[in-house]
């Protein structure tokens, strides 16, 4: 790969070293546990040298000959493959041909690669809407559960995770860290070549929910958009997840945004098989995957987020994946960094681009380098490459069958509409505001709100389900000004599903000239358009969350510009206030339901990343103690945390 390296490295923001720092001291203590916990992993042994010869004899028992010889000499590396492939989801259909091509690879490369195990992969396109999306957030920790079981048989130096969307890459990456020892390469799938324009899609889906188009008319858009192999093209949770992989270090450069089943892309695979064997353990380049995803990585995670306008999804998910390194994030630093990191991006639905004109504008690597530049980005970081985050500023290349090549980002955009420089940004800020007050702390992403619509304060009515909103719009109920108030969506709820039915309904609403928006303890995701919404709003009503105090016709103001959350409830009114209720008894059973309710009971709220583990433990009393009181003084702690197990 071609260095590329500035003239002068800049000096980081302040603002993105007043939040790194912040983070570093309130994890100290955690972050340490955690490193712990990774160092003795690496000392008991990390591979087969660990294992008695009846162990090492199940391992290898079905192996060919040659690659069994290679187990048997135990010195070369060993590569555990642990991939989401299903032939259902469109993203994860490719995954089916890359064992065959890493397994290739390694051997060339003188180690061995076995399939460790699979992990589940569901698709929310397909869930939307429907009871089996109410497991789709609780999938996350079952995917990095399904990791540790690929990884338990300590037969491995490193590992390649094989996964695209939604909770899936969180999953895998938690897995991960809780074998931080271990070196870890991400390999993505690549998104399915471009469709029928978002436009148009967003068209017909509001025409269908005003009634004016037919369900034939519209499966028929939708099957237009949704096509092929590949990830779908919109910037949601799936394509943020490939350009936080990106921007962390864990995939190789440029490789996020590559079409499937091209040669570009299986050398990209061949790659990166290649990489997993030249860091892994015990080699001089070993990089476990536990010192790469640190305090800086996070906080460049965060910013890489903000500054492509990607998933709220994101602001669960980072909180999780730094948790399961010991590191303690949350939404005030999240709300600090989009003050500092202007918009370069416009990808839909934050514009009517695809994430196929964003690669073919410049991509990731033009992005990194740009933020980098700015100085925004930590430079100083490990990644799998080395310990400079600028070797990711590049773009891969075919040169000849099957060999990749590197060249620097390109110099300039591609398209202005798309992508732009940090000198002509689409906006000065990240797009991302916290809102708080009487009714709880929420996420707002205001990048595709226009600026007369961030401020709504209207009478407030209440629905206990998106059905239930839907079907008052559907009788004409709706057409006035209002808050919808969406409550009992939070995980402890039921699961936390995502609540897209509501988006077309409110954005005719806002269309035909009424003031409205949205405030939920539910989600939205990468999905989140035009119209106003607090999102995640915690803590959540089942968890006692002051939006349970809520009555219809209350007034309430919802401002992304001040950051207010509030209801306009005199205080000795709102005090005596009890909280609703609802009987939830319909989402405890159906479809698996009944099967998370473990997770139900034991979830920390959304801003603690919504996970069902803790924070790593040190050994030692006298140390949870110290825990306890580094947590106890920052808002909204999870204090499930102190007591929980340690990694």
């Amino acid at each position: 790969m071609m260095p590329v390296l500035p003239a002068i490295p800049p000096a980081i923001h302040h603002i993105v070293a007043a939040v790194t720092a912040r983070i570093t001291a309130r994890s100290a203590v955690t972050r340490a546990a955690y490193l712990s916990h990774l160092t003795a992993a690496r000392a008991q042994g990390v591979h087969r040298t660990a294992l008695s010869c009846t162990n090492l004899a199940h391992g290898f028992a079905a192996f060919p000959a040659a690659d069994k010889l290679v187990l048997k000499q135990q010195r070369q590396p060993s590569v555990a493959i642990v991939s989401a492939y299903n032939d259902m989801l469109s993203a994860h259909q490719p995954l089916e041909r890359f064992p065959a091509i890493i397994k290739q690879a390694v051997r060339a490369a003188g180690g061995v690669a076995q399939f460790a195990g699979g992990v589940p992969a569901m698709c929310d396109g397909v869930t939307q809407g429907q009871p089996g999306m109410e497991l789709s957030l609780f999938s996350r920790d079952t995917i990095a559960m399904a990791t540790a079981v690929a990884l338990s048989h300590n037969m491995f130096d490193a590992a390649l995770y094989l996964g695209v969307c939604d909770k899936i890459v969180p999953g895998l990456l938690i897995g991960a860290l809780h074998f931080g020892h271990l070196p870890a390469l991400f390999i993505p799938a690549g998104p399915m070549i471009s469709g029928m324009s978002n436009p148009e899609k967003a068209r017909i889906r509001q025409l269908y929910a005003q009634g004016k188009l037919g369900r034939d008319e519209l499966l028929e858009a939708e099957s237009a958009s949704y096509h092929d192999a590949g990830t779908c093209t919109f910037y949601g949770t799936a394509n943020s997840n490939q350009m936080l992989m990106d921007i962390m270090g864990l995939h190789l450069p440029g490789a996020a945004f590559v079409t499937p089943n091209t040669p570009l892309r299986d050398a990209l695979t061949a790659a990166a098989a290649r990489r997993a064997v030249e860091i892994a353990g015990p080699g001089p380049a070993y990089t476990p995957v536990g010192q790469v995803v640190d305090e800086k990585n996070i906080v460049n995670a965060m910013v890489g987020l903000l500054a492509t306008g990607g998933s709220t999804n994101h602001t669960i998910h980072l909180v999780a994946i730094a948790k399961a390194a010991g590191i303690v994030i949350d939404w005030n630093d999240f709300n600090e960094l989009s003050g500092a990191v202007p918009m370069l991006t416009r990808i839909y639905p934050n514009g009517e681009a695809d994430i196929n004109h964003f690669h073919a504008a410049g991509g990731t690597g033009f992005v990194i380098r740009e933020l980098l530049d700015a100085g925004l980005l930590h430079d100083d970081v490990t990644t799998i490459l080395g310990h400079s985050l600028r070797a990711h500023c590049q773009e891969a290349f075919l040169q000849g069958d099957q060999t990749v090549v590197w060249q620097p980002a390109a110099a300039g955009s591609g398209d202005d509409a798309v992508l732009r420089g940090i000198a002509n940004p689409f906006s000065t800020d990240g797009g991302l505001k916290l809102v708080s007050g009487n009714l709880g702390r929420a996420v707002m992403k205001v990048s595709a709100v226009k600026p007369q619509h961030r401020s709504v304060q209207a009478p407030a009515l209440l629905f206990d389900s998106q059905e239930a909103f839907m079907h008052a719009y559907t009788a004409g109920e709706l057409e006035r000004d209002f808050i919808a108030v969406v409550r009992f969506q939070g995980p402890r709820a039921n699961g936390m599903p995502e609540l897209h039915a509501l988006t077309p309904a409110l954005a005719n609403l806002q269309d035909a000239g009424w003031h409205v928006a949205l405030v939920t303890d539910g989600r939205m995701s990468g999905a989140s358009g035009k119209v106003p919404a607090a999102i995640h709003v915690s803590p959540e009503v089942s968890a006692g969350g002051p939006l349970g105090k809520l009555r219809a016709g209350d007034l309430v103001r919802l401002d992304a510009e001040s950051g207010t959350l509030q209801a306009l409830v005199p205080d000795h009114e709102w005090a005596a206030r009890k909280q609703a209720t609802v009987d939830l008894a319909a989402n405890r059973i159906g479809m698996g339901r009944e099967l998370f309710q473990m997770f139900r009971d034991a979830v920390s709220a959304a801003e603690q990343g919504a996970t069902s583990f803790g924070l790593p433990s040190p050994a030692s009393s006298g140390d949870v103690d110290h825990v306890a009181e580094v947590r106890e003084a920052e808002p909204f702690s999870d204090e499930d945390d102190l007591i929980r197990k340690p990694i």
